[in-house]
């Protein structure tokens, strides 16, 4: 059997640089624009329910054409998919910053979602074709810097760029670091594989894409038209579970299926889709739940709450760093066991947050947190595909990729969903013994109910603590998910079992 031929480390080097490049653009637009929707508004004249196309349109866009990359990788050569991504983006990007209406944005938003949806997965089959075994690791801790650190950072840089310059910087920044991967990717990047002459099985992308888009509509639509009291959800819901079941029957008696199902009888692939759906499901929900916590119900000014939930990047940075070193000298078990821990730890300590903490338990939990997602990431997604073919790399990562955004959709709406349901339903149980033929509150000299302004400064206390015991029940949520899933790291593969597989499935 030949041995496979790798790139040249200097050249591995500029491939892995231009490519990680690309994937922090994409990533980092999924939030870089949400701290800048306030003066975009006011801009292109703009209502509240309008302006929040400009987030929901990019993020279904990429959702509904991430599972097609795999098919147009092999139809059209990874290489040449990944320079047309890059470029597509980079002027969708420009047009985006030159937008003088809302339609235009929209619309623009649309085509960086539709552009950027290939680069994240033909990125990470890249890195792991062009690396021997032995260098999984360093380079999906690259790529995982790429992909977690981008949304981490997106509201603070665009919060900056706007306060500091204009809205319109939040997409012109995409420019130069657009063109440097595309220059980096063409010039180091020479694919081997021929494209394939592969039909696409247009009635289960069709559905897929249907249920897809209706799912990402009622999750970014559900909270403001109050959830499946609004027959617009309701339509939205029966639609994805129409089209999901259609594509499910398809998938699964179809010739030749948009999927590979054989995708899903590994069992690395499998567990480790569960667990990256969880993993960014609970990471990007309390990316979203904590700064409304810490500045309305906290009290925190905007440059505080950035300072407390920076070191939740910076741990995610170290560890995937030493992770990437570690890989192949310890066992992966281990790492995920360490992972898994400071994961638990850390939503253990958000769960017992309070409105007399300070500033130490939000710092210490999202460092801890960090940590942990960082020292499951980068071994997760190797042994995600340690037993899976490189002919089956495209089609895994577009999946994978998918998985995890949707997981990531889910546990925000969801999250913010419970939270905002659970203040009310906390309020009404704090109010029922508020009342003037209460013994207990007849010596409060504060509690005056003859006062308008007495009754309405004791309901914003209630509220303020109903507000604060919702957070924490979702915190506590998260901390219960964490223990559930944690088992299942255990179940995959090591390395070298997973190995001596692929060695001899290749050999047959």
């Amino acid at each position: 059997m030949t041995a496979t031929a790798y790139p040249a480390p200097a050249t591995r080097r500029l491939i892995t640089a231009s490519l990680i490049a690309g994937t922090f653009m994409i990533a980092l637009d999924s939030t870089i624009a949400n701290v800048a929707l306030p003066h975009i508004q006011g801009n292109v004249s703009a209502s509240q329910e309008e302006i929040t196309w400009v987030l929901t349109s990019y993020i279904m866009a990429q959702a509904i054409f991430t599972p097609l990359t795999g098919w147009m990788a092999g139809r059209f050569g990874r290489k040449r998919l990944m320079l047309w991504s890059i470029v597509g983006f980079t002027v969708a990007s420009g047009l985006c910053g030159l937008a003088t209406n809302l339609e235009e944005l929209v619309l623009f938003r649309l085509l960086q979602g539709i552009s950027g949806a290939a680069l994240v997965p033909m990125s990470q089959a890249t890195l792991l074709d062009i690396n021997p075994p032995e260098g999984f690791g360093p380079a999906m801790a690259l790529f995982g810097l790429g992909v977690t650190f981008g949304p981490v950072i997106g509201p603070a840089l665009g919060g900056w760029l706007t306060e500091s310059f204009s809205w319109r910087w939040v997409f012109y920044i995409n420019l130069p670091v657009g063109i440097l991967a595309f220059v980096g990717l063409s010039a180091s990047y020479h694919e081997s594989k021929p494209p394939e002459a592969r039909p696409l099985d247009i009635f289960g992308f069709v559905t897929l894409a249907l249920a897809i888009g209706s799912l990402q509509l009622m999750l970014d639509r559900g909270q403001s038209q109050d959830w499946f009291s609004s027959v617009e959800v309701c339509v939205e819901a029966g639609a994805a579970l129409l089209f999901a079941y259609l594509f499910i029957v398809h998938l699964l008696t179809g010739r030749k299926p948009f999927i590979d199902t054989r995708l899903f009888a590994d069992r690395n692939f499998l567990l480790g889709s569960i667990v990256g759906f969880t993993i960014f499901a609970g990471m990007n929900a309390t990316l979203a739940l904590l700064p409304p916590m810490l500045e309305t119900v906290m009290g925190y000014p905007v440059v505080l709450t950035g300072l407390v939930t920076a070191p939740r990047g910076l741990g995610m940075m170290v560890a995937m760093v030493v992770t990437g070193r570690l890989i192949g000298r310890v066992d992966e078990r281990l790492l995920f066991v360490i992972g898994a821990v400071c994961v638990i730890w850390s939503s253990h300590i958000m769960s017992g947050f309070s409105l007399d903490m300070n500033t130490t338990p939000t710092i210490v939990s999202g460092f801890l947190q960090g940590v942990g997602v960082g020292m499951i990431f980068v071994p997760l997604n190797t042994m995600t595909f340690a037993t899976l073919g490189m002919a089956q790399r495209n089609d895994g990562t577009a999946m994978y990729t998918l998985i995890r955004n949707m997981g990531s959709a889910i546990g925000i709406s969801v999250l913010q969903a419970l939270t905002i349901r659970n203040t009310a339903i906390v309020h009404s149980r704090l109010v029922e013994d508020i009342r003037p033929d209460n013994p207990l509150l007849s010596g409060a000299a504060a509690l005056d109910f003859t006062q308008p302004g007495a009754l309405a400064r004791i309901n914003a206390a209630i509220t303020h603590q109903a507000a604060m015991v919702s957070y924490v029940d979702a915190f506590w949520a998260l901390f219960v998910l964490s223990i559930v899933v944690a088992p299942l790291l255990l179940m995959m593969r090591t390395r070298k079992t997973a190995a001596a597989s692929s060695h001899a499935m290749s050999l047959e």
